[in-house]
C-alpha cells in the first residue's frame, strides 16, 4: 500500500533554528533515506517552502476563481514536507513517519493513497 507522510513544522521555529539544529535535522532525514532508498519503500518525498510563499485559489459558486496570498489555514503549524512511502502496512508506515518527529517536525500525518485521482480504493 503507498501512503503519504505529511510533515507539519512551526515555521518561525524553522527560521529560528541554528546551524547544529539545521545540520541535524538534514542527518535524521538523510538517515531515513538511505533505509527506505535500501528497503524500496521511498518512492518520492520533497520539502515545501514557506507558508508566505503559497497563494490559495479558491473557486465560488458565485462567482470567478478568487487567489489570496498565503496558506489555505491560519495555523502555528504548517505543511512542510512530504514522503511517498510504499510498505506492507499501516504499522510500518507509522513507525517510518515516527522518525521524523523531532524538535522540528512536531506532527505526522499518515494518508493511504488510493488511485491517481484519490477516488477509489489502491
Amino acid at each position: 500500500m503507498k501512503y503519504m507522510v505529511l510533515m507539519y513544522a512551526d515555521p518561525a521555529a524553522t527560521e529560528a533554528m541554528t546551524a547544529e539544529q539545521r545540520a541535524e535535522v538534514f542527518r535524521r532525514h538523510e538517515a531515513l533515506h538511505r533505509d527506505l532508498e535500501s528497503s524500496g519503500e521511498l518512492l518520492n518525498g520533497a520539502g515545501l517552502a514557506y507558508p508566505r510563499d503559497t497563494t490559495t485559489l479558491r473557486r465560488s459558486e458565485e462567482g470567478p476563481v478568487t487567489s489570496s496570498d498565503g496558506p489555505f489555514l491560519d495555523a502555528t503549524e504548517h505543511l512542510t514536507a512530504y514522503y511517498v512511502i510504499e510498505c506492507a502496512t499501516p504499522d510500518r508506515a507509522r513507525a517510518i513517519a515516527e522518525r521524523v518527529l523531532d524538535f522540528h517536525v512536531v506532527t505526522t500525518e499518515v494518508r493511504p493513497i488510493h488511485d491517481a485521482f484519490g477516488m477509489g480504493d489502491g
